[in-house]
């Protein structure tokens, strides 16, 4: 069906693989690197291959993953006043686009005040932008898509180089902004600054500080959809590198370390262990207990978030929340 709406909308789709042909390399390399650390890390980009993207939406439906919920409790009841506060028309950027299914209560208030809507959606999986678009475009008319298969920081320098004069409102939401350290928070928003204009606006969704009942569930599931996300890295370096990692000798760890205010996502070796990656011929050798330190979500409160946006070029206009105020969304207006 989606091969069907691709070719009767070809004057409302580009696609720019601007990952193809090189993510294999930078993939190679992270390993290599991330492994061969002391402690051992992966970057979380990688787990958005066909598979991941697939088991996180999945993570989305669990009742312990309560993100999802109150993200779309407050685009339900505020999508149109979230819009109404930048000027229109306006195009829409979207970080991390993923199923986009969230972004059509944005999409839907933006076409209420105005007749037609550019989106640019940027994702690191190839085909989940693909997916999605084509069944944003089958479902909202008056849509075109201009979608960027790439990492943030290619496709940002994609969209400064574009002569674009519309005005912009970007979105960063789920709890994405979580996955950084306070430096490579600055430098993502620096780097999205430099792509808008003044009083442009930014959307970022934000997981709020909150007791470690609530949060470590949420990233440790009783069905186990988690841990097989967590776990499908290795699964993904089987493939793509003719490694030989066990998946049963690695468990998924969720901590929270109140000290940073943020949840740590960890591979955590069950036995003293040798691991060999052929394709970078390299042996990685694991202690019993050893981890991956695969993720971090930072959990943020309002006055980190305004020093946040000073510091990056933004001031803090307004900020949504959920009823349980767990979760908001925040506007971040361009200076």
């Amino acid at each position: 069906m989606l091969a069907d709406i691709r070719s009767a909308l070809p004057d409302r789709l580009i696609l720019h693989r601007l990952a193809f042909g090189g993510d294999a390399n930078a993939f190679a390399k992270d390993v290599a690197l991330g492994l061969m650390s002391n402690p051992k890390v992966m970057p979380p980009k990688y787990f958005y291959d066909e598979l991941g993207s697939r088991l996180f939406e999945a993570i989305c439906f669990l009742p312990e993953y309560y993100l999802t919920r109150a993200e779309s409790e407050i685009l339900r009841e505020h999508a149109d006043e979230i819009v109404a506060a930048i000027a229109s028309p306006a195009r829409v950027v979207e970080l991390g686009s993923g199923s986009a299914e969230k972004t059509r209560y944005l999409i839907e208030a933006m076409l209420r005040r105005q007749e037609t809507l550019h989106y640019l959606p940027i994702d690191i999986s190839d085909a989940s932008l693909e997916r999605s678009s084509l069944e944003l475009l089958h479902l909202y008319s008056n849509l075109r898509i201009t979608a960027y298969a790439a990492d943030y920081f290619t496709a940002l320098r994609s969209l400064k180089n574009a002569d674009e004069n519309e005005r912009t409102i970007a979105l960063f939401l789920g709890s994405n902004i979580g996955n950084f350290n306070s430096d490579e928070a600055l430098n993502f928003l620096h780097e999205v600054r430099k792509v808008l204009r003044s009083e442009d606006g930014l959307l970022v969704g934000v997981d709020l500080k909150k007791s470690a009942d609530i949060l470590v569930p949420a990233y440790d599931d009783a069905l186990g959809v988690t841990a097989a996300f967590n776990r499908n890295l290795l699964v993904r370096i089987n493939r793509e590198l003719n490694a030989d990692f066990h998946l049963e000798k690695f468990l998924h760890r969720a901590i929270y370390n109140e000290a940073l205010g943020r949840i740590e996502a960890h591979l955590a070796s069950t036995e003293k262990q040798v691991v060999r990656i052929n394709a970078l011929d390299l042996e990685i050798h694991f202690e019993q207990g050893e981890t991956i330190h695969t993720e971090n979500s930072y959990k943020f409160d309002l006055e980190q978030l305004a020093a946040l946006a000073s510091a990056t070029g933004f001031s803090l206009e307004k900020s949504w929340f959920d009823r349980a105020r767990r979760f908001s969304f925040n506007l971040f207006t361009a200076a």
